[in-house]
């Protein structure tokens, strides 16, 4: 089962109406912009964007973005990184 295997545990929290927290991190960061790519920052909140799984491009899915908070951290679960 999913649950047993830890390397894809992470993949409970990625389900449609899940609300999860992404943080953009160096060295995933651009040193210019202070971005990650695919963060969605000029997204409006309708717009669909996409993500895909580091290693395994056939895990995939779509994302929408819910507000951006400058100063955050995110929990230990429910919590992704860009890159």
């Amino acid at each position: 089962a999913l649950e047993n295997r830890p390397l894809t545990r992470w993949m409970q929290y990625l389900r449609e109406g899940y609300t999860v927290c992404v943080d953009c991190q160096p060295p995933a960061m651009n040193s210019v912009s202070l971005r990650c790519s695919g963060d969605g920052l000029d997204s409006d909140g309708n717009q669909t964007l996409h993500w895909q799984a580091i290693g395994n491009p056939r895990c995939q899915g779509t994302w929408k973005k819910v507000r951006r908070v400058d100063q955050c951290s995110c929990p230990a679960v429910h919590s992704f990184i860009f890159i």
